[in-house]
C-alpha cells in the first residue's frame, strides 16, 4: 500500500528520557510505515537546549509559528538536582512556558475514555476538559533571593521612565527571603476568554471560569472582570441560544463542584491552577497517559504534545537493559492531533481519516484487554482480562489494527 504523502511539515519537537525512546517507537511503528512524513525536526532534549543556550526552544516555536501546525516530545524543566546531574550552564525556565509565550494561546486537555477503564471517581460519567491559560503568571515570573535588611519594591514605570507607582512588597529587616513578580497582559487573557467561550460552544459544554479574586483583588479580580464583560457583549445570546451556561466561581468552590459533578464540563482555569488541577483531573480519569494536550493560538497554531512528563523511572529501567510498561497513549494522540490538523490544514482527507484510525485502534486495543501496566489494576470489562503489555508491545498490539 502506498503512502499517504505529506504537503507541509509538522514542527517536530523531541523531548527526554523515556518518552524521547516511545516518541521514536510510534514514529517507526505507528506512523512511518504508513504515512511519508515530513517534519521540521527540532531536537529539545535537555542536552541540546543546554548545548544551544535554549535558543533551539525558541527556535522551534517560531517555526511553529510559520508551519502552523507541531507535535512535542515530554521535556525536562530542570531543579537544583537536573543541573547536577546532566552538568548544566544554568537552571533553564520550562520549554513548554517558552514555547506558550510566544505562542500564546489556550491549552486544552481532556481525557482519552476507553471502556473498561473506570475513573477513581465512578461519578464522573461524561469527559472534564480543562482550559489553561498558556501565558505568564509563575511561568514568565522574575524572581529572587534578598538578604536582611534588603527592601523588595513593586515599581511601575510610564514610557518616559518616570515612576508611576511604587508598592512595598516587603521589608526584609528580620532576615532575607525571596521575592517574586508576575505579570499577564489584557491582550492575552481576552484572547483566553474568547478561546473558551468559543470552544464551550463548538462542543455544546457549560464553561466554569474560576480564579481567586477574594484574594487578589486586582489580579485575578482582572481575569474575571474581562471574562464577565467578553461574555455580557459577544457570548451571552449565543449561549442561551445554545443552552448552555457560563458560570464564574472561586477556585475552591469550583475544585468541589467537579469532583461532584459527573463531568461534561469545560472548566477553564489560570496558568498554574490549570498546570495542576489538569494532572489531578487526568490521575482521576486513570492516568496521565490518558490525556490529550493541544495549545491553540488566537491566530490558528497548534501545539499537540502528552499532558505528562518524561517517566523518569521507567527511562532509568530502560537504561539498565530492563523491561518497561510505560503507557504511551497520550503520545500518539499527541501525534494523531497533528497529523488530522496537519491534513484538515492542507486538504488532505485521507491524513485525517488515518489519524483518526490510529486512534480508535489505540482505544479498540485497550477496551480488548491489552495494555500497559499502569492501566490494568483499573480494568473492569465482564468477560475481558486484562494482559499487561511491555512498551513497545502496546505499540505494535495498536500496529495489528491499522
Amino acid at each position: 500500500m502506498a503512502k499517504i504523502k505529506m504537503k507541509n511539515p509538522i514542527v517536530e519537537m523531541d523531548g527526554d528520557e523515556m518518552t524521547r525512546v516511545l516518541w521514536q517507537w510510534i514514529k517507526d511503528i505507528l506512523i512511518c510505515p504508513y504515512v511519508d512524513l515530513k517534519t521540521e525536526y527540532y531536537d529539545l532534549g535537555l542536552v541540546n537546549r543546554d548545548k544551544t543556550d535554549d535558543r533551539v526552544t525558541v527556535d522551534a516555536a517560531n517555526a511553529n509559528k510559520k508551519y502552523k501546525v507541531g507535535v512535542k516530545c515530554a521535556t525536562i524543566t530542570p531543579n537544583a538536582q537536573r543541573v547536577e546531574e546532566y552538568k548544566l550552564k544554568q537552571m533553564w525556565k520550562s520549554p513548554n512556558g517558552t514555547i506558550r509565550r510566544i505562542l500564546d494561546g489556550t491549552v486544552f486537555r481532556a481525557p482519552i475514555l476507553a471502556k473498561g477503564i473506570t475513573p477513581y471517581i465512578p461519578g464522573w460519567k461524561k469527559p472534564i476538559v480543562l482550559a489553561r491559560h498558556a501565558y505568564g503568571d509563575v511561568y514568565s515570573g522574575v524572581e529572587t533571593r534578598t538578604a536582611q535588611g534588603d527592601r523588595a519594591y513593586l515599581v511601575v514605570e510610564g514610557e518616559n521612565g518616570e515612576v508611576k507607582e511604587k508598592l512595598l512588597v516587603q521589608d526584609f529587616k528580620n532576615g532575607g527571603g525571596i521575592v517574586q513578580s508576575v505579570h499577564n497582559t489584557d491582550k492575552s487573557i481576552e484572547s483566553f476568554a474568547r478561546s473558551c467561550f468559543n470552544y464551550a460552544l463548538d462542543v455544546k459544554m457549560p464553561l466554569w471560569f474560576a480564579t481567586k479574586d477574594t484574594i487578589s483583588k486586582k489580579y485575578d479580580h482582572h481575569f474575571k472582570d474581562i471574562f464577565n464583560d467578553i461574555y455580557e457583549k459577544e457570548y451571552k445570546e449565543k449561549f442561551e441560544a445554545a443552552g448552555i451556561e457560563y458560570m464564574y466561581t472561586l477556585i475552591d468552590d469550583a475544585v468541589a463542584r467537579i469532583i461532584r459533578s459527573e463531568g461534561g464540563v469545560l472548566w477553564a482555569c489560570k496558568n498554574y491552577d490549570g498546570d495542576v488541577m489538569s494532572d489531578m483531573v487526568a490521575t482521576a480519569y486513570g492516568s496521565l497517559g490518558m490525556m490529550t494536550s493541544v495549545l491553540v493560538s488566537p491566530d490558528g497554531n497548534y501545539e499537540f504534545e502528552a499532558a505528562h512528563g518524561t517517566v523518569t523511572r521507567h527511562y532509568y529501567k530502560y537504561l539498565k537493559g530492563e523491561s518497561t510498561s510505560t503507557n504511551s497513549v497520550a503520545t500518539i494522540f499527541a501525534w494523531t492531533g497533528a497529523l488530522a490538523k496537519r491534513g484538515e490544514l492542507d486538504g488532505i482527507p485521507e491524513l485525517t481519516a488515518f489519524a483518526k484510525k490510529l486512534e480508535k485502534a489505540t482505544v479498540q486495543t485497550i477496551e480488548e484487554g491489552k495494555m500497559t501496566g499502569d492501566l490494568v489494576p483499573l480494568f473492569k470489562s465482564e468477560g475481558v482480562t486484562p494482559v499487561k503489555l511491555d512498551s513497545e508491545g502496546f505499540l505494535k498490539a495498536v500496529a495489528e489494527k491499522l
